[in-house]
């Protein structure tokens, strides 16, 4: 991997990632993608007492669509391997995308009748700050806290294709503003230099799920 690209994913990276303060909650909500380490910090969450209920959400998005089994069902196995009992398990298996994540999970649990004032989203770290975003827009009224697994940029790329990951972030860097604007998201300020790494990446060829590339992934709310 060329340095100065790296060099720019960091500066994308450093933005991307936005952790909140835990407290208790009502509900832990596990972001579904194709890194199960989301799943295993979620669990280490519920086993620490910060919510009763522990949900994982994701059908197939654009990473995960060869799996022969759903996100939530991958994500539910590795919780229980991890000793969360399936009382406190709940399955939301047909988000394809962020924002039905949170949409999919909110019509789930309020079918169930569970009451949500707060809760906690677990996510990939440079997922954190667009999922927040996203529920703050699409589920309104609850307080939303973010973790993820405590990994920096560095040791997050063990798991990882490195020009995947990067082209990864720049695309959901992109969404953070073009959703913003569509009304998926609340808007959340990009500083300069952040943009500027983007944009720069994107002219480098780290486009590939830059929404509007020929050819590139353009799904309204795509993981």
């Amino acid at each position: 991997m060329d340095g100065r690209a790296r060099e720019l994913a960091r500066i994308v990276w450093d933005h991307l990632v936005l952790l909140t303060p835990l407290d208790t909650a009502d509900v832990i909500l596990a972001l579904g993608c194709h890194d199960t380490r989301v799943a295993v910090h979620a669990a280490r969450l519920w086993h620490e007492g910060r919510a009763p209920l522990l949900v994982v959400s994701g059908g197939h998005g654009k990473i995960t669509s060869a799996w022969a089994e759903t996100e939530a069902l991958a994500f539910a196995r590795v919780a229980r391997g991890h000793g969360v009992p399936e009382e406190a398990l709940l399955l939301e298996e047909t988000a394809a995308n962020t924002g039905e994540n949170i949409t999919a999970t909110r019509a789930l649990l309020d079918a169930r009748g569970v009451a949500v004032g707060r809760g906690i989203l677990v996510a990939k770290p440079y997922m954190t700050r667009r999922a927040l975003a996203t529920a703050r827009r699409q589920w309104p009224g609850v307080e939303w806290l973010a973790a993820a697994p405590e990994l920096g940029y560095d040791s997050y790329l063990g798991g990882e294709d490195e020009r995947r990951f990067i082209e990864l972030m720049v695309g959901d860097l992109q969404r953070m503003r073009v959703y913003a604007e569509r009304g998926f998201q609340v808007p959340m300020p990009v500083p300069e230099a952040a943009w500027a790494a983007h944009e720069e990446l994107a002219r480098l060829g780290f486009d590939r799920y830059v929404i509007g590339r020929p050819g590139g992934a353009a799904r309204p709310a795509g993981r």
